[in-house]
């Protein structure tokens, strides 16, 4: 059994916090820490008070030291913003803790998110004989673990992979997004870039749309090819893959809602003068449009997320397709948090899970696909998120 620290009060630490309670045999000791310390509280309120909870700004390295000193955690689970995980990390440094995060690190004035900042502590990470574990979410996360699954099991050679995030839920507002509006919006504004023959293919945000029906009674959705931080990871590592793409659908709602956004100037990140002060209209909005935390009551659906991975398997061409399907009301019955925040959380969970128990611990720092992946997949389906896999058949070419 081990203490955890988990920093981020959020949609996202909510369900990690719920579902790392629901595992005392690993995790003995839970410690919720954030910038606003009345978020840990309502959540603690929500588990009976059965963890600790805690102030601390993740921005500022001396007072994430001082707290990880008087917690003295095993693990530190950052699920905070993704502006403060080199924060995190440097303060992982200096007490010599296990570092695990869900999504890589992003400048706080651009937008763009890469790993090269964080793969750069792979040396101090390794001389300090510490671990960190880097975006062990779904996507990225359990992505990367379905495209190693498919390599080490399905395919003999992963040639073209495909990954899909559909959200086909509900919440009924006119427009909100699922997780912080801030870093949602960065993302699918950004420039699109997809791995092809070598390399990285820039093209406009959105402007690639293919339908794709997806299984279970979700039917045909609009999907758009965006970029997505894990594929720069998973063609590093899965050398023969030679096309990778990242889908995600949209509604023809938010979708205008977004165009309009941008053409009156809220999407900025940089900062405007207003009436004397400055701000960013991108915070601004973020500050006006529904907090994600608020939609789970509201939300119906489901949401799908998987992987098809084209190749070859005994000389001959194959495919598979490997997925979750996770339905929004179940998730707010279990952690009050809806499915894009569980998909999210659950993994950290498992991703904690493997490093404390040794089933993946090594010294640096590591994407997820680095690690055996049926260990991982056998221990996600039984905390909520079980895997499908379809071997063969045909799939549209996306």
């Amino acid at each position: 059994m081990s203490t955890i620290l988990i920093i981020g009060a959020g949609g996202v630490g909510q369900v990690v916090a719920h579902k790392c309670a629901q595992r005392r045999d690993i995790f003995s000791e839970i410690t919720l820490a954030s910038r606003t310390k009345s978020k840990c509280d309502a959540i603690a309120a929500q588990l009976n008070n059965t963890i600790t909870t805690a102030q601390v700004d993740a921005d500022n390295i001396p007072e994430l030291v001082a707290l990880i000193k008087q917690v003295q955690p095993k693990l530190v689970i950052n699920v905070a913003l993704p502006y403060q995980d080199l924060h995190i990390m440097d303060a992982c440094l200096e007490t010599g803790v296990d570092y695990l995060d869900t999504a890589n690190y992003e400048p706080l004035d651009t937008a763009k998110f890469e790993y090269s900042w964080q793969w750069a502590y792979q040396d101090r990470f390794k001389q300090a004989g510490i671990m960190a574990l880097l975006g062990s979410g779904f996507d990225p996360g359990v992505t990367n673990v379905y495209t190693a699954l498919a390599a080490k099991k399905y395919l003999d050679v992963v040639e073209e992979i495909d990954i899909i995030d559909a959200n086909a839920g509900s919440h009924g507002q006119p427009f909100a997004t699922n997780f912080n509006p801030e870093i949602n919006i960065r993302e699918v504004t950004a420039v699109c870039r997809h791995w092809e023959n070598g390399r990285f293919v820039e093209s406009p945000p959105l402007s690639t749309k293919r339908v794709f029906d997806f299984p279970e009674g979700i039917g045909p959705m609009n999907c758009y090819r965006l970029y997505h931080e894990e594929m720069e990871s998973i063609v590093k590592h899965i050398p023969t893959i030679k096309k990778a793409q990242f889908w995600m659908t949209f509604s023809d709602n938010y979708l205008k809602h977004l165009e309009v956004l941008q053409n009156v100037g809220m999407t900025r990140i940089d900062e405007v003068e207003f009436n004397g002060q400055k701000i960013v209209p991108i915070q601004f909005l973020k500050a006006l449009l529904p907090d994600p935390g608020s939609l789970g009551p509201l939300t119906k659906g489901k949401t799908c997320i998987g992987v098809i991975a084209r190749g070859t398997k005994d000389g001959q061409k194959r495919q598979v397709y490997i997925y979750n399907i996770c339905d929004h009301e179940a998730c707010y019955k279990e952690v009050q948090s809806q499915a894009i925040s569980y998909t999210t959380g659950v993994p950290a969970v498992v991703g904690a899970i493997m490093m404390l128990t040794g089933k993946w611990h090594e010294a640096g720092v590591w994407n997820m696909e680095q690690f055996d992946p049926e260990v991982f997949l056998k221990e996600l389906g039984p905390m909520g998120l079980p895997t499908v896999v379809v071997d063969g058949g045909e799939w549209p070419e996306l």
